[in-house]
């Protein structure tokens, strides 16, 4: 299964204002006529938030989503958003902008949203993760091979690979887990895991499931197979060692039988 790497990056670039203030210095202009004057203040100073909503979501990929992009400023100058992803339509409102994302596929993007009010620009960051919970976790019967029992486990249509880990446990305890950071494909991929198990008594007659997990930054998504129970078996070793055995000991009954069968017949010929 060939797995190709693609990371987005999106960077943001800080906006360069004139002057380097990120305030806008106003002076009034002295009152004429009258002769009255009011004073006039040096500097205002924008004070105000802005606000992305939702800050966090888990999509599936090829998802459809909507960011609201908000701010308390009273008459904003204007808003922007910034993303490597695919933009649609917008709605605004006196204070609010909502903006459409289409086809998502990006495991992991920003998404920076901008306003400006009275010379001041702020923003705010949401991100957007992609997944999809495996299809399906299917558990072969094992195959007794030699000494051992060859256990594979299926993940069908999961995504992304990187952040999955597939074990195998019995009766409750953990006999293989394997993580998939080194897989950084785009695309929904499927797993096969393969991994022969030295069985020992405690194990036979045990339930096994092999179990699939994706850690996402705090969201943890499990997914496990059916059961599948151990059985005991002879394997073709065995069973030679075994029929090797019987029948030496099938010899050395008859030679034990045929000396004591001899001893006493010649006791009776003796008497």
């Amino acid at each position: 299964m060939g797995l190709l790497l693609h990371l987005s990056l999106v960077v943001l670039l800080a906006a360069a204002y004139p002057g380097g203030r990120s305030a806008l210095r106003r002076r009034a202009a002295p009152a004429q006529g009258s002769g009255d004057s009011s004073p006039a203040p040096s500097e205002t100073k924008a004070s105000f938030w802005v606000r992305i909503s939702p800050n966090f979501m888990a999509e599936p990929p090829g998802s459809s989503v909507w960011l609201n992009c908000s701010s308390s400023c009273p008459l904003p100058e204007g808003f922007s958003l910034r993303t490597g992803l695919q933009r649609g339509q917008n709605i605004s409102g006196p204070s609010w902008v909502s903006f459409q994302l289409l086809d998502v596929r990006a495991w992991s993007s920003n998404v920076h949203c901008f306003v400006t009010c009275a010379g001041v620009t702020r923003g705010a960051t949401a991100r957007i993760n992609t997944y999809k919970r495996p299809h399906s976790v299917i558990l072969e019967p094992p195959v007794l091979e030699g000494s051992n029992y060859t256990l594979r486990c299926h993940v069908t249509h999961v995504f992304p690979v990187a952040f999955l880990v597939v074990s195998l446990r019995s009766g409750g305890r953990v006999i293989y887990s394997e993580s998939l950071e080194r897989f950084k494909g785009p695309n929904l991929a499927n797993v096969t895991l393969t991994y022969e198990f030295p069985a020992r008594p405690r194990d036979f007659w045990q339930p096994v499931r092999c179990h699939a997990r994706l850690s996402l930054d705090g969201l943890v998504v499990n997914s496990r197979s059916a059961p599948v129970m151990i059985d005991f078996a002879w394997s073709s070793v065995s069973k030679a060692l075994a029929s090797t055995s019987i029948a030496a000991l099938v010899v050395i009954f008859l030679v034990v039988g045929a000396t004591y069968l001899r001893k006493y017949l010649l006791m009776q010929s003796q008497a």
